[in-house]
């Protein structure tokens, strides 16, 4: 059995364990932090042994105009993007799976047929661990009373409509007085030729239950305008909000007070500098992986099936398992007709006590004087001899000059450039016998032909996307075609 501190401290002491370099300032900056873990559990005695092979921090995201044709650019620095690109790099230049391809035993993977495919060894798997909820639908959680609300409270709102001389009159049930009674004031008139009865219907904002619904007290009808009503007030909790917006042609959202505020279970994209970025939020790209898996296209081509995250650990924070599995999981759960080697991945769902000590609420109670802001820098780490660490801002690496832009020097390890390299290292490693098919045609030159060719996944892309993310925003290819 996983246990969610557990995992939360031992992330937690490999990131104590990292250089000064890229950390938030205690007191004054905040970040998240994300890591993927291996799991390995022994056929035999049940034990369990778990080891941090990527680790990463990072908040930011580039906008749309920044985003570069070669592929040069780290666009997405949230954790756990961060986190999940760091395992891939992981598997790219461990000695895994280059041994695996030149035929050395390995404890990660083992070889299915002579075509080339590769599926994870008996007892292991893999585990994503967050600091915090993921920004997009699994941020959208109902607050406690205990909490602050980002808006005034809120009591029970009505409202009433009548005739008076072929105006219609618009009213409301005001803030309860005595003994909880509302009184019905006038609020504005508005022409109208409509016939009224005087009647209206009492309407409320959905409350919070204490089990972490929400529900929509029973409407109160049959009231003339100038009576009173006997109706118990009920406190408007608000929702924690989340700064991603709603994709083009889809819902948006309310904005109403209270709950009604987001539209929920629905894509979104993470906001940039000032200008809107193309990254969809980290719930809808960890909803994508439990269908698709968190490997990516180019990897497809060696693996017979996908690898999903079989767990999900959240730190201490504001937290909803119902809302957590509507945006992770529910929202994809009706997929069908995927590909062999692909299903539809419900992860267990986890929450520890443990609190990231540089999280915002940890950095505000510390902090004196002045303003607390996000941390600027984006922390990877993964466990590889060469070149472990890579601190980046603004999707380039950490303090480089405007002069040594567009040359390697300034590309993060993780950008996509830097990955298909390590990713084409591995094919140039695997012996011409032993390569999958889909790598076989001469015709495979740019980044975007090797994704192409990578079939069973895009088939099962095409297929989340007709069923569950119509809306789910087209790559443009120009970005796509460096070699």
């Amino acid at each position: 059995m996983i246990n969610a501190d557990e995992v939360a401290e031992l992330c937690y002491e490999r990131f104590r364990r990292l250089p000064r370099r890229g950390k938030p300032e205690s007191g004054r900056e905040w970040s998240l932090l994300a890591a993927v873990l291996r799991i390995t559990r022994s056929p035999n005695c049940g034990s369990v042994e778990m080891e941090v092979v990527s680790l990463g921090t990072g908040t930011k995201c580039i906008g749309k105009a920044a985003m570069s044709p070669a592929g040069d650019v780290l666009n997405d620095s949230h954790a756990e993007v961060i986190a999940r690109r760091g395992c891939i790099r992981w598997m790219y230049l461990i000695q895994e799976l280059h041994g695996a391809v030149s035929g050395r035993c390995n404890s990660l993977f083992r070889q299915v047929d002579q075509r080339g495919k590769w599926r994870l060894q008996p007892g292991v798997s893999f585990l994503l661990f967050t600091s915090h909820t993921p920004c997009g639908d699994g941020s959208i959680i109902p607050m406690t009373d205990s909490e602050s609300q980002p808006c005034p409270p809120v009591t029970s709102v009505s409202s009433c409509e009548e005739t008076d001389g072929g105006k219609k009159l618009k009213r409301k049930v005001e803030e309860p007085g005595e003994r909880g009674k509302f009184k019905l004031h006038r609020l504005e008139e508005k022409e109208t030729k409509e016939e009224e009865t005087g009647q209206f219907e009492f309407r409320t904002y959905p409350t919070e239950t204490p089990d972490g619904d929400v529900s929509v007290p029973a409407a109160v009808t049959e009231l003339r305008p100038g009576d009173s009503a006997n109706v118990s007030p009920s406190r408007v909790r608000d929702v924690h909000r989340t700064g991603a917006k709603c994709v083009p042609g889809g819902p948006v959202d309310p904005l109403h007070p209270g709950p009604r505020y987001h539209s929920t279970g629905v894509l979104r994209v993470k906001p940039g500098r000032g200008e809107p970025t193309l990254s969809l939020s980290c719930s809808d790209k960890l909803a994508r992986w439990g269908v698709l898996g968190f490997q990516g296209a180019l990897l497809s081509h060696y693996l017979e099936e996908a690898l999903y995250f079989s767990t999900v650990v959240v730190g201490k924070c504001p937290y909803s398992q119902k809302v957590m599995d509507r945006a992770l999981v529910t929202r994809c759960s009706h997929v069908s007709g995927l590909p062999d080697g692909f299903s539809v991945c419900s992860p267990l769902l986890l929450q520890s006590s443990l609190e990231f000590p540089f999280s915002q609420n940890q950095t505000e109670l510390q902090h004196r004087a002045g303003r607390i802001s996000p941390c600027g820098a984006a922390i990877s780490w993964c466990n590889v001899a060469d070149q472990p660490l890579d601190v980046t801002a603004n999707g380039y690496k950490h303090g480089v000059t405007k002069k040594v832009l567009g040359t390697p020097k300034a590309r993060s390890l993780l950008c996509k450039l830097e990955l298909f390299h390590s990713f084409l290292s591995l094919v140039a490693a695997t012996d011409p016998s032993a390569l999958p098919d889909s790598l076989r045609s001469g015709e495979l030159h740019t980044y975007w032909d090797y994704k192409q060719a990578s079939q069973s996944y895009q088939q099962a892309w095409q297929q989340l996307r007709q069923q569950a993310f119509p809306l789910w925003p087209r790559s443009d290819r120009n970005l796509l075609l460096f070699h």
